[in-house]
């Protein structure tokens, strides 16, 4: 939707992310592996305008059509990589592409809202794992930043068990009882994991998160 007095009209979303101190990786080639084997799926689980492409060492972009579905890949993105013990960052921007879109390399492409995408990637200050660019909704891109910080620093806590029940738990679509005989676990022990990983504030925050960026897609008229 083209808005008033500014010239813009937002037509992707672009997805950009690196890995969080890839130079002290023990074993670059299987970062390098584990990395291309994470882009690789998500390129094929997901439809996407220019598929996710690793443009120079641990980066990489992609565009999508909205920011629903953005934030699906990242989330996707973001867990597949941290059952590797690979720990990255990303940010999701609002962009108006300007040249021909590639659908096959995420490269080569010029518009309005790709830099300031880049600089907010770049930015090694901030700690956060997910990171929004919003040119035109600057106080709602500071709340979704905090979010985006909350639930951070909650996945930062987990240890390698609370990470594996949480994302069972997000995943299982059937009753809790059935989810603990899955995990070997009893249903009183799956309780006390979500309850120390702080389960239920983060489902809360991702929600909130989601519908912010629903409104979005709506306003901006983009498509999922």
């Amino acid at each position: 939707m083209p808005l008033a007095n500014t010239g813009l009209n937002f037509t992707h979303v672009v997805v950009m992310g690196d890995i969080i101190e890839s130079q002290k990786a023990l074993s670059v080639s299987m970062l390098h592996l584990d990395l291309n084997d994470a882009v690789d799926r998500a390129n094929s689980e997901f439809a996407l305008a220019s598929p996710l492409t690793i443009t120079l060492g641990d980066e990489f972009q992609g565009l999508c059509g909205s920011l629903s579905d953005g934030l699906t890949i990242v989330r996707w993105m973001r867990s597949t990589l941290l059952h590797q013990g690979v720990r990255c960052r990303f940010v999701l921007g609002l962009v108006q592409i300007e040249t021909a879109v590639n659908d096959k390399i995420a490269w080569n492409m010029m518009g309005p809202g790709l830099a300031e995408a880049r600089e907010r990637l770049s930015d090694k200050r901030n700690a956060s794992a997910y990171r929004f660019s919003l040119p035109l909704d600057p106080t709602l891109q500071t709340l979704l930043d905090a979010l985006g910080a909350s639930v951070t620093e909650v996945e930062n806590s987990w240890t390698e068990r609370q990470t594996q029940v949480v994302d069972a738990s997000l995943k299982h679509t059937a009753k809790d009882t059935d989810l603990a005989n899955d995990l070997g676990l009893a249903i009183r022990t799956l309780y006390k994991i979500r309850r120390a990983a702080r389960y239920e504030f983060y489902v809360d925050q991702w929600r909130a998160v989601n519908a912010a960026l629903t409104d979005l897609d709506i306003r901006y008229e983009l498509q999922t």
